[in-house]
């Protein structure tokens, strides 16, 4: 969740470090910070506000050198404050933890620099060892045990001490670290959380780099090294080694792969929009029509080689997810068990590995998830292989991911770069997705003609175009917004494959304007949520034009009679009308089995304007941050 940028250079390399920082604050932004060796001494900024502040702080201490680290934070251990920003530093036993404290700009203090993504499940064991030892601390967090740590080790080489301590961490984690006493000199290591290697050069000198994610070196390097579980690197001065532990723990030199990576810096530019989540929005009929360009039927083989054998032994799914890709994966139930006919049970994957459940070896497993190193969904893929399912299949947008490595099947999205922290182009991508894979399935299983495999192939290819005239509703969205905003809370309905639509209508309400929101069946609410019911609670529906509408309209009649007013998004054709309390906008189309697709984007622009209104931070909410790698 946080972001990391180191680098090895013989140029002044915090500019690098505080672009990184940028480009990666979407997925942290309680705090941020840069250290460096300068004058032979540790030297820092830290700041509780954005990296704009930031490196005013840094160009007020003048800070510069060829060697550092710079981080940017989503809290876990410890409040967002300075104390507890990282990078941290080490003070060994009789040192001043008071001045270690400080951002140490003018004051040498500490000895390893050191910045952290993840949880250290064990810190608090740690923590009582080294106290005991004469370490004091001066955070609340659990990285600062790792900066002691490798001080305590140290005996002269860097790498070594990294090397020695990291079987002592139980728990995830991503680490980059240097020490006062070996200028040109960086070590990372990473288990649980991704870290990537970048080699580049600067007029002929070369340079190495680290971060959490290569677009953090867009416009620095596209030779990217991807570290696998396990790994350390030591970065020095145009040179490099990644080392890996032997099953008797013995660490030796192994070679990784250098890929050429287009980390797509223009992604991160703004453009005409006032925020990423709107620009995100307006691009998903250009990414929903990127991730079908490869598509010209359907085949097993569009999910990787061996998909049709795969799919020939399975007679289950299995979806594991976490949040917005939780319900896609919900919708998605819907077309597996009316299309492709197969079984399939859709698991939150926080709770999934922590629950008894009853493995089937048949089962395809199937993984959601947009970074492709969410946590909890990697752990709830390899509790499903702990238990003998073998078939994995992935549907992620990063095709260099851990999530893509440990499947043996995948379906790459196209949606490009998301920054805002609420997903939306990714969501949309991940449907066309799953739709394609329930279209293989139904194939593979003899459920799909050829009239309809045209058919939806035709649909599919239509989206792009159905849903510019989706997004051309936007001005009648705004006119919502400004009621909502006013509002603290709202009920969203559905019903059929357009509840898991509803839940994600309230999410993103929720996410990013702070209005609590809920979203139920339709035709649950004369089994409890009609109580809360009054003219204060706009009741958003979503009305699509098919088998369950007229029973749809029965449940809005109950909002009407209790004074609710309603907020319907309906098809053209469906015979809703406007009237008191009873709010409506049209969409351009019915568009069958696919309308979910097209029924949430509403839904976001309806949040987006929403918050706007409420004068929220869209693309950073509260207490959130993109690309959940912590448990």
């Amino acid at each position: 969740m946080c972001g990391i940028v180191g680098a090895v250079s013989t140029r002044n390399i915090v500019p690098i470090l505080i672009e990184g920082l940028r480009r990666l604050e979407y997925r942290g932004y309680d705090s941020c910070g840069v250290a460096v060796h300068q004058e032979g001494e540790l030297r820092r900024a830290r700041s509780t506000a954005r990296v704009a502040e930031l490196e005013a702080n840094v160009a007020a201490d003048k800070i510069q050198s060829g060697t550092g680290i710079a981080h940017t934070r989503w809290a876990t251990h410890g409040a967002p404050a300075v104390h507890n920003a990282h990078p941290h530093f080490s003070h060994g036993p009789g040192a001043n933890a008071a001045e270690s404290a400080g951002n140490g700009a003018k004051a040498g203090a500490g000895r390893i620099a050191l910045v952290h993504n993840g949880i250290i499940e064990n810190h608090d064991e740690l923590r009582d060892e080294l106290e005991a030892k004469g370490y004091r601390f001066s955070s609340q967090t659990d990285t600062e045990v790792i900066a002691h740590l490798i001080d305590h080790h140290y005996g002269g080489d860097l790498l070594e001490a990294v090397q020695r301590i990291v079987p002592m961490l139980r728990g995830a984690y991503a680490i980059a670290a240097f020490c006062r006493d070996e200028p040109q000199r960086v070590i990372g290591a990473r288990e649980g959380s991704p870290l990537v290697l970048g080699v580049g050069s600067h007029k002929g000198q070369a340079e190495t780099f680290l971060a959490s994610d290569a677009m953090a070196l867009a416009g620095v390097t596209d030779q990217i090294v991807y570290l696998e579980e396990g790994d350390v690197v030591d970065l020095q001065m145009g040179k490099y080694w990644v080392t890996h532990a032997t099953p008797e723990g013995v660490f030796k030199v192994v070679q990784r792969v250098v890929r050429t990576v287009q980390a797509h810096s223009g992604a991160a530019e703004l453009g005409p929009y006032r925020h990423y989540m709107q620009k995100e929005i307006f691009e998903q009929p250009k990414a929903i029509a990127d991730t079908l360009d490869a598509v010209e039927s359907i085949t097993p083989e569009l999910f990787g080689d061996g998909a049709y054998r795969i799919f020939k032994e399975v007679d289950s799914v299995l979806i594991l997810a976490c949040g917005t890709s939780y319900y896609s994966g919900s919708t998605a139930k819907y077309w597996l068990e009316s299309i492709a006919r197969l079984p399939t049970n859709v698991e939150v994957a926080s709770e999934y590995r922590y629950r008894d459940s009853v493995p089937n070896p048949r089962t395809l497993v199937v993984t959601i998830t947009q970074s492709g190193e969410t946590a909890d969904t990697l752990a709830a893929l390899k509790h499903a292989r702990s238990l003998g399912m073998k078939h994995t299949l992935t549907v992620c947008n990063v095709a260099t991911s851990a999530m893509v490595r440990e499947c043996k099947l995948a379906y790459i999205t196209r949606a490009g770069v998301e920054i805002g922290v609420a997903s939306t182009k990714a969501f949309t991508t991940q449907l066309v997705g799953l739709f394609l894979l329930t279209l293989a399935l139904a194939q593979v299983r003899g459920h799909l003609s050829q009239a309809d495999e045209a058919k939806h192939l035709k649909d599919l290819r239509h989206l792009p175009a159905a849903l510019q005239a989706v997004l051309a509703l936007e001005p009648q969205v705004i006119a919502w917004s400004e009621e909502f905003a006013r509002k603290e809370n709202a009920l969203f309905l559905g019903r059929g494959l357009h509840y898991p639509i509803a839940l994600e209508g309230a999410l993103k309400l929720k996410e990013i304007s702070y209005i609590h929101a809920e979203a139920y069946p339709a035709g649950e609410l004369k089994h409890g949520p009609l109580a809360l019911v009054t003219s204060a609670m706009p009741v958003v529906t979503i009305a699509p034009n098919d088998a369950l509408l007229d029973k749809l309209k029965s449940n809005l009649q109950e909002v009407r009679a209790r004074g609710g007013e309603l907020f319907v998004f309906a098809d053209s054709d469906s015979r809703i009308e406007p009237g008191v309390g009873l709010h409506l906008i049209r969409m351009p189309e019915h568009y069958g089995v696919l309308s979910p697709i097209l029924h949430v984007v509403p839904l976001q622009l309806l949040a987006y304007h929403t918050a706007c209104a409420r004068g929220t931070d869209v693309d950073k909410p509260r207490n959130l941050a993109k690309s959940v790698t912590v448990e």
